[in-house]
């Protein structure tokens, strides 16, 4: 004979069984199972933040290498003829006192080429050996003589057709006073796809420098892309095998240098993707020296946007 109610105790019973081995059978599959870990949103972001703190700490050591932008000491735009040098301030080229002799010689130019004659009982060296005459420009030539006295190194340069003297200092005040450059926090936001849209025949657009001087430069297109919806471009020039991109945007200013920045980007494969990382935007020469021949962002290059990536206006000695 059965108990009334016996029925419904056992059916119960072998249910809560059956509920604490199913549960059972899940840890244990739980735990025989090796520990996940996805790459997380944060994890990506962590690791892309360190590599553009290691680009950083490469960029700042190129400026700061021997024949980085901080040693720029001097700039000298040369007339036709003889131009005198040395610490002298009656010279046509003044260099900086106590780190060369009053008067050190000539530099003459004439019809497109540049020499020197060194003053009697002057050391000055090319290639660690003492030298009293030199060329220093020829149209032909494949390397750019340099010559040094103590801690200062000089050479010609030519910049449309203008011929000039650019000096370094391995001891510059800009060099010893760094202290490395402000930027804006790096962030996966500000790494975007554009599309490169080649022009249809052959482009030259107008780059002005901070001299005043415009050269034509060879653009293979503009890049296309979207931020918060929005479409903008940018012409792209080409150097060597990168894309070179002059920019201004409405930080520029604010926060960062008032003349714009530069960005460099891959050229793109057969699908003509390109990334623009703005958190590699970084500073002209000119934020830090008076003597580089900076070019401009060319008009259609001024975003209607801040782009608060990338280097901040540099303050001496931050």
């Amino acid at each position: 004979m059965i108990i009334p109610g016996t029925k419904s105790l056992i059916r119960s019973g072998i249910k809560t069984i059956y509920t604490f081995m199913a549960a059972a059978v899940l840890l244990a599959t739980a735990c025989s199972e090796p520990e996940r870990k996805p790459e997380t949103a944060a994890a990506n972001e962590a690791t892309y933040v360190a590599e553009i703190d290691q680009w950083q700490q490469e960029r700042e050591a190129s400026l700061k290498a021997a024949d980085g932008w901080l040693t720029l000491a001097g700039l000298f735009w040369l007339e036709e003829g003889e131009n005198t040098f040395g610490s002298s301030k009656e010279n046509d080229i003044v260099f900086p006192e106590g780190k060369i002799p009053a008067q050190a010689g000539i530099i003459t130019l004439k019809n497109g080429i540049v020499s020197t004659t060194i003053a009697d009982g002057v050391e000055v060296k090319l290639n660690d050996q003492p030298v009293q005459q030199a060329t220093l420009y020829t149209s032909d030539q494949d390397t750019v003589p340099q010559l040094t006295h103590g801690t200062l190194t000089w050479f010609a340069i030519r910049r449309g057709d203008k011929y000039g003297i650019r000096l370094r200092d391995s001891q510059n005040e800009a060099l010893t006073h760094f202290k490395g450059i402000d930027r804006y926090q790096a962030t996966l936001d500000w790494k975007v796809e554009a599309t490169l849209e080649p022009h249809p025949t052959p482009k030259q657009i107008s780059i002005t420098n901070i001299v005043g001087q415009t050269s034509q430069e060879n653009s293979p297109g503009t890049l296309v892309f979207t931020v918060e919806g929005k479409q903008h471009r940018l012409d792209a020039l080409e150097e060597g095998d990168k894309l070179f991109i002059i920019f201004a945007d409405k930080t520029n200013g604010i926060d960062t240098y008032g003349a714009g920045r530069y960005l460099y980007a891959d050229k793109p494969g057969a699908d003509g993707k390109v990334i623009l990382d703005f958190n590699k935007a970084y500073n002209p020469p000119c934020a830090f020296v008076t003597y580089a021949t900076c070019p401009l962002p060319p008009r259609q290059n001024f975003l209607s946007i801040p782009v608060p990536a990338g280097e901040k206006a540099y303050e001496v000695g931050h």
